[in-house]
């Protein structure tokens, strides 16, 4: 029988808090700790932005090491920056995507989220 795959934000719709397994996840998940950035509007309207780190990314979303939890389903603007020992110069990888999931308590605190778009641009000083 073929292995059905489904994409990220599919599979984490309902997310219930229990770990997933790499069967449930569509794309390859890279470990990588990368310096980032997190932007959000509160159910206030008030702008939020926290510092953090990646903790991987595939092509479809990233896990964020955070020390807050935005709500899920919330559209966030995620900034990614990428030394010049990888990519020659700083580039910084800018997406749009929505909040999918929490960490779960085997993991560090952070956030899953989507990447709904993404452009890469010259890192700001």
């Amino acid at each position: 029988m073929a292995e059905t795959r489904y994409p990220l934000w599919e599979s984490l719709v309902g997310f219930s808090g229990e770990p997933m397994n790499e069967n449930q996840r569509s794309g390859i998940r890279i470990p990588v700790e990368l310096p980032a950035v997190v932007h959000w509007k509160s159910r206030r309207g008030h702008t939020r932005c926290v510092e953090g780190k990646t903790g991987n990314i595939s092509g479809n979303g990233l896990f964020m090491n955070i020390p807050v939890r935005p709500p899920r389903k919330t559209s966030v603007t995620m900034r990614v920056f990428l030394p010049a020992i990888m990519t020659r110069v700083p580039i910084e990888l800018l997406c749009n995507g929505r909040v999918i999931r929490w960490s779960c308590p085997s993991e560090a605190r952070g956030m899953g989220a989507t990447i709904d778009e993404y452009e890469f641009r010259p890192a700001r000083a």
